[in-house]
């Protein structure tokens, strides 16, 4: 069985699709990797790339991705409403086939070391990768974002793993890491309030005293005129997504305000989707051989 390794770089651009058809391009370019989804959004101005392929071939089209962003992208110009600190935010490392997460981890220690010396951005190490505990935790290193950075990272405990102490003049930093597979899982709401949905981040999020493994900040979709939870689920066995769904929408009700939808940004395992399905169709001892598709394969 051929070694799989999933790569989901986040880049802070979501509103020139020129610029991200040029970033996207060092995927398709790169031999050994397959482009398996893209997509961008305008309120967060940010996209989320999606590729699998060898673990050598994953490294060097990360590099060049970001090799490419860093001449494109510029941080002082750079408003939208996800939390980022660079124009190349997080490269995540995912094992999936024939790769341990030792070696997804020794693969982001080598491509933070040469983003640094060869690109000159400062490069944070997070997840199963990271040099110290509290770095595990993405949101630790993002507090601030990219304007609080710029003088946070000179405080010993902000330095980067890679890098002096100073963000670069227009691409910021990068973290990168290794993980396993998270769900981008976004509810939208029929209200503008945003305070909203920050108290219903707040109930959801682990934290705050939430669901175990699910991040969540309140998002406002201003040409939607509405607003959002936007989550990652860390672990999708352990907290599925209908039950973070669920309780959103109770905690929505109290104040009155319907889910009107939700996204999935980027792709999803198919196990997290039919255990929704079997949740709410209550299917009695349901089995994914069950799927038509699953069986023909």
């Amino acid at each position: 069985m051929a070694q799989i390794v999933q790569c989901v770089p986040n880049i802070s651009e979501g509103r020139r699709p020129e610029v991200v058809e040029r970033v996207v391009d060092q995927i398709r370019q790169t031999p050994g990797v397959q482009l398996l989804d893209y997509s961008s959004d305008y309120d967060h101005n940010r996209s989320v790339i999606t590729f699998v392929g060898d673990l050598a071939s994953v490294q060097e089209a990360a590099f060049q991705l970001t090799k490419e962003a860093v001449q494109l992208i510029n941080m002082e110009e750079h408003q939208g409403a996800h939390p980022r600190i660079g124009a190349v935010d997080v490269i995540p490392f995912i094992p999936i086939e024939e790769v341990t997460m030792q070696e997804c981890v020794q693969a982001a220690v080598s491509l933070a070391e040469r983003i640094n010396s060869e690109l000159g951005v400062p490069t944070y190490l997070y997840g199963e990768a990271a040099t110290r505990p509290e770095r595990r935790d993405l949101s630790n290193i993002r507090k601030g974002q990219y304007e609080g950075l710029k003088e946070a990272i000179a405080q010993e405990e902000r330095h980067p793993d890679y890098g002096e102490p100073r963000l670069h003049p227009t691409a910021g930093a990068t973290v990168v890491g290794a993980r396993l597979p998270l769900i981008a899982f976004n509810v939208n709401l029929g209200t503008d309030r945003k305070e909203v949905a920050d108290h219903i981040a707040r109930c959801v999020r682990e934290r705050s005293g939430g669901f175990r493994n699910v991040k969540a900040m309140g998002v406002a979709l201003e040409e939607r005129r509405q607003v959002q939870v936007s989550m990652n689920l860390e672990n999708y066995l352990e907290t599925p997504i209908y039950r973070v769904l669920e309780t959103i929408r109770r905690e929505a009700a109290r104040f009155g305000v319907p889910v009107v939808g939700t996204e999935i940004v980027g792709l999803v395992p198919q196990k997290a989707l039919l255990d929704v399905a079997a949740w709410y169709l209550q299917l009695e001892s349901f089995q994914p051989q069950q799927v038509l598709e699953n069986r023909l394969r």
